[in-house]
């Protein structure tokens, strides 16, 4: 018998065919063919409220509202990831920029950048798609 902890650390695998079903068509064009919704236009780039932000695809947790800031760039912004474990980072060359990919270490999403040009708590900005997350306010918020 499996333990939780397994099966927590179990990879999602899914068909494309499955996730066009499972997914908005916006959300499978940002998560599954790594597209970017245009600034300033996601449900979450300007919200406020505690709670935790996960994967839209299979609802991993990826980042706290505490590491949520403002960053001027119309997209949901972290400066470091709930676990360092949930994300996973790899170099992204393209449309002739050098830039470093964030993806859903459980199933494999793409859900944004992480820029060295954050806040001081760590330097990083975490540039992320609202299209990739699904939000869950804290208990006390809803």
């Amino acid at each position: 018998m499996m333990s939780d902890d397994a099966e927590c650390d179990k990879k999602v695998t899914k068909s494309e065919s499955e996730w066009r079903d499972k997914l908005s068509p916006e959300g499978y064009h940002v998560l599954r063919e790594k597209g970017t919704e245009r600034a300033f236009t996601g449900a979450y780039w300007d919200l406020k409220v505690n709670g935790m932000y996960r994967c839209a695809a299979c609802g991993e947790p990826l980042f706290s509202s505490e590491t949520k800031y403002d960053s001027g760039s119309g997209w949901p912004s972290f400066y470091e990831p709930a676990d360092a474990n949930s994300v996973a980072e790899q170099a992204d060359h393209s449309h002739g920029m050098i830039r470093t990919e964030v993806s859903c270490r459980k199933c494999d999403s793409h859900l944004g950048h992480v820029f060295p040009d954050g806040p001081p708590q760590s330097g990083l900005r975490y540039c992320i798609n609202s299209a990739s997350l699904a939000f869950e306010a804290d208990d006390a918020e809803s």
